[in-house]
């Protein structure tokens, strides 16, 4: 039963208004006015252009959406773009430099750790970030640490060989 003391003006609910948002996307700064559930993912693929970031599962669980926020790997479709007003994003776009593809991806291409590639740009970067955190010493500890980005053709093999040959060439440079 309609409540007659409710007139209509009282049940509309407020229109969502777009937010101004500053991204730093491969050293780009981009002035955005989104919604507020715009995740990162469409931010960056939608708004900015950027279609090198996957969008999988949609749900943090395949990892393809991986990106670094100032520095650390995080899932672009779990993130709200709003909450990183002000960050710095980097996208497998934003890693090569003067037309060399960084270490990574020129050790990805020499070990064939892609088969289709639809994950390989979160692999990338998921391990540009595992790198980062200096934590990985081993094959294993590179597995554990990479656990969360899923290779359904299966290239995992080639994918710790080609992170584990930049590993050490980063630990002969120091």
């Amino acid at each position: 039963m309609v409540n007659p003391d409710h007139s209509i003006a009282d049940t509309e609910k407020p229109v969502p208004q777009a937010i101004p948002v500053t991204l730093q996307v491969n050293g780009i700064v981009h002035h955005l006015k989104i919604l507020p559930w715009v995740t990162l993912l469409d931010a960056l693929r939608d708004r900015i252009g950027l279609t090198g970031t996957k969008k999988g599962c949609d749900h943090g669980q395949c990892g393809a959406c991986t990106v670094l926020v100032d520095g650390i790997r995080v899932n672009a479709c779990l993130t709200l773009a709003i909450m990183k007003d002000g960050a710095a994003v980097t996208t497998v776009e934003g890693l090569e430099t003067d037309g060399n593809l960084h270490a990574l991806q020129q050790a990805f291409v020499k070990h064939d750790a892609f088969q289709c590639g639809y994950c390989t740009s979160g692999q990338i970067l998921s391990a540009l970030g595992l790198l980062n955190e200096g934590q990985a010493r081993t094959k294993e500890e590179i597995r554990e640490l990479m656990s969360g980005n899923l290779c359904r053709c299966g290239t995992y093999p080639n994918i710790v060989a080609a992170i584990q040959e930049v590993m050490q060439a980063k630990e002969g440079a120091t």
